[in-house]
């Protein structure tokens, strides 16, 4: 018997979200029959600690159900090829670029995708903005509303939706506790799609309706608060593009074996907003509703996961 270690936990802003996805690949690789060890890098206080204890299991891949922190952003993906070990998801490349939503941005633009306007803040020159003018001048730029995030956190952490300047300076402050960088963005009307890429394939568009609000991190958790429509209730053409943009942002991240791309459907126009390497296998996530509705289940999906990221190994050896 095959045994694969699951990751799961970490000491991240998403850790939460991690337990549940990385306990949900388990409870499905065993029924799949593998032998499966579950570590959390809470546990370890340093990464070469947590590549001591990998080693010490032995295992035919390492499953990544992290999210954020240092388990998304390349620093353990570089460790792991270092040593040599398999694991699933982008390389530490793939993932660093990713990561970084004000890089990629610039990145995907250049391969013809439209991206929202936008500004990056940086926490070592946060005392140029305490002049009210400064955020009148953001304003100004981006429109209101404004989307305040962190640049390189996921599952909503710490982003805002601001629709006046009196609100902007709190906003920021409060990514800031997340991230040494801010991304500031227009604000897209319409709709949010999402596209899963899997073997450098897209699957069926997602379509995200909260009920009320907007798509931020309650309405993301919480069962109810949001509709999903699979596959998206929009044209063929519009899907056939959503698909074409994903892809070609998947790769011009140089991101590998699967991950997710959001959009902004304004009218006909599409935004691309980030790709997210290592998307949310819980039972709200998305990729794997996208999967669903390509006649994949689950247990298929982390199959072909696995399946890719072993020919990856392979290639990259």
């Amino acid at each position: 018997m095959k045994k694969i270690l699951v990751l799961k936990g970490g000491i991240s802003p998403e850790r939460e979200i991690s337990l549940v996805s990385g306990a949900e690949i388990a409870k499905e690789l065993r029924l799949s029959q593998y032998d499966v060890c579950e570590l959390d890098p809470a546990d370890y206080p340093r990464l070469a600690d947590l590549l001591l204890a990998i080693e010490a299991e032995h295992p035919f891949m390492v499953f990544n159900g992290l999210h954020g922190g240092c388990g998304e952003n390349g620093d353990l993906q570089a460790a792991l090829q270092l040593a040599g070990i398999p694991f699933t998801g982008s390389l530490s490349k793939g993932s660093t670029l990713a990561m970084d939503k004000y890089i990629a941005k610039l990145l995907v633009a250049e391969e013809g995708v439209p991206v929202p306007k936008h500004i990056l803040m940086r926490g070592n020159l946060l005392e140029d903005y305490n002049d009210p003018m400064d955020y009148r001048a953001i304003t100004e730029t981006l429109g209101l509303p404004i989307i305040v995030k962190p640049n390189d956190a996921g599952s909503s952490v710490g982003i805002s939706m601001v629709e006046d300047i009196a609100s902007l300076k709190e906003a920021v402050n409060e990514a800031f506790k997340y991230c040494s960088t801010v991304l500031l963005e227009e604000y897209i009307p319409g709709r949010e799609l999402t596209v899963s890429i899997l073997d450098d394939k897209a699957m069926p568009v997602v379509e995200i309706k909260p009920k009320a609000g907007w798509y931020d991190y309650q309405n993301k958790y919480t069962k109810g608060n949001t509709e999903y429509l699979a596959p998206a209730p929009i044209d063929e053409a519009m899907a056939h593009l959503a698909q074409l943009y994903a892809v070609r942002a998947f790769k011009a991240l140089s991101c590998s074996v699967y991950g997710r791309v959001d959009f902004r459907l304004d009218e006909d126009k599409l935004y691309f907003l980030e790709v997210n390497t290592l998307p949310g296998m819980t039972a709200l996530s998305l990729t794997p509703m996208a999967a669903k509705a390509a006649g994949m289940s689950f247990g298929d999906l982390l199959e072909t996961i696995i399946k890719n990221s072993v020919a990856r190994h392979v290639e990259v050896s």
